[in-house]
């Protein structure tokens, strides 16, 4: 490794860093070059990456970029399983500990803002409504009925149901919308978790241009397609212990194509376009979301990811460093 003298005073100053910013901008490429100049492990704040067997929908890192640096948190569930902010700032605390016993710098890198005020915050505020989940959330309950939702309610958050008669649609459409975000019950929000004290530096990945986002998530989607995305789906759906209303299969991409499968015995040309036209939509939400809560993040410091030199990137990087 080289920039030792940068590397000390980074590490006796700072806990760790975070690369963070929205979907489909170079995060993980960035801490991987850094690896080539301080000694790192990447701690994935991703809550799609956590999951075994699901690789190409959620751009999961190469055999060859999980080979250049240790990384943490990366298939660590199955898709049946859950995963929630509170174990993430559980599980981060501890490798965050545990990387720098080693003399080396964690680097924690995703775009899950909601684990990031897990670990840095603590777990005070209740996920906000999400309009397009409520809505699916009413249309499920006209056709199954409050207390079949009700007894949905009982599998993923017992405590909550319980307190709940069956008739109350307002309370048990509020507790499943929280689930269906977080992947967290929305008991366990009541339950106070004091902030670990961490000095943390945040680097946030924005592009100036939103077109430029636009772009490169749509060309990253049909990459994915012709991956093989939609076999992926279809390989998971065909196990009968996963449903389209796991956390798993509610991430971006999937949801899209678990839906067109189910409705659909052959995919036309059609339908393959309506995947791709809502998979990319679905995307482009989710940035802007992510994009919308960075900006009230007033600690970060921002690179321009849109830069037609890639290299650029990597300097703004090193110069904020100071390698």
């Amino acid at each position: 490794m080289t920039n030792s003298h940068a590397f000390k005073d980074f590490f006796e100053t700072y806990d760790c860093l975070t690369i963070t910013g929205p979907t489909g901008v170079g995060k993980t490429g960035l801490a991987i070059a850094l690896s080539n100049q301080w000694p790192i492990e990447i701690i994935s704040m991703d809550s799609a990456l956590v999951y075994r067997g699901m690789d190409i929908g959620t751009a999961k890192p190469s055999e060859l970029e999980l080979a250049q640096v240790p990384h943490h948190l990366i298939d660590i569930r199955t898709p049946l399983q859950a995963y929630n902010a509170a174990e993430f700032a559980t599980d981060a605390t501890r490798l965050i500990k545990q990387v720098r016993s080693k003399n080396k710098l964690p680097v924690i890198v995703g775009g899950t803002l909601l684990y990031f005020k897990a670990l840095f915050e603590g777990l005070n505020d209740l996920p906000q409504t999400q309009p397009l989940v409520r809505e699916e959330i009413n249309t499920e309950a006209a056709q199954l009925g409050w207390p079949a939702m009700h007894e949905a309610l009982k599998k993923v958050d017992p405590p909550t149901a319980n307190r709940l008669p069956p008739s109350d649609a307002q309370r048990i459409s509020r507790a499943l919308e929280v689930w269906r975000i977080s992947g967290k019950p929305i008991s366990s929000y009541f339950l106070n978790r004091t902030p670990v004290e961490l000095n943390n530096k945040l680097i946030s990945l924005e592009p100036k241009d939103r077109s430029w986002l636009h772009n490169r998530l749509e060309m990253r989607f049909k990459d994915m397609v012709k991956q093989g995305f939609i076999d992926e789906v279809r390989g998971l759906k065909e196990d009968p212990n996963l449903h389209a209303s796991l956390p798993s299969m509610r991430c971006v991409g999937y949801r899209q194509i678990w839906k067109a499968l189910e409705e659909n015995e052959q995919l036309t040309d059609e339908i393959l376009t309506s995947i791709y036209n809502t998979g990319v939509a679905a995307t482009r939400q989710l940035a802007k979301r992510q994009l919308t809560w960075l900006r009230g993040m007033s600690e970060r410091v921002v690179i321009e990811c849109d830069k037609e030199n890639g290299s650029q990137i990597q300097k703004d990087l090193f110069r904020i460093l100071r390698i």
